[in-house]
């Protein structure tokens, strides 16, 4: 793809487990409308994400990703009615195993992505970067 820019190397790496039916086609939205977050951004489409394991995610992230995004379908789970609850305890113990090995809880997080949030997502990836970047940044002493 000759003219495609090459996601630039100080970017932090950030995988995003997404929903099929409700949030990847929100995080496709935001594609097809061409709106702007790091192209270092990956996705791994899942069909509830309270079916996630919380060492997948602590394991992502010592595996080279610096931050693991979990786009929850909140309350509009086709399989559950406490998606969302459930969803938020796998990200509370997938924290303390972090907590456990060192890694900020920072690198971890969870919002509810519906099939039209587009520019949210497109949000979420930049803030979500930028806070990682600000992770890297050694605290001045003194």
């Amino acid at each position: 793809m000759s003219g495609a820019a090459e996601p630039a190397a100080d970017t932090p790496r950030v995988l995003v487990f997404s929903t099929i039916n409700i949030s990847d086609p929100g995080i496709d939205l935001a594609g097809s409308r061409h709106l702007e977050y790091p192209a270092t951004v990956q996705t791994m489409a899942v069909p509830c994400s309270s079916g996630l394991k919380p060492s997948w995610l602590v394991h992502a992230l010592e595996s080279g990703f610096e931050g693991v995004f979990v786009a929850s379908d909140g309350e509009e789970c086709a399989y559950l009615p406490d998606c969302a609850e459930r969803t938020a305890a796998i990200i509370d113990r997938a924290q303390a195993m972090m907590s456990e090995r060192g890694i900020p809880a920072q690198r971890l997080k969870m919002a509810a992505l519906c099939s039209v949030c587009a520019e949210p997502f497109a949000n979420y990836m930049r803030e979500f970067s930028a806070t990682l970047t600000r992770l890297r940044t050694p605290v001045p002493v003194g």
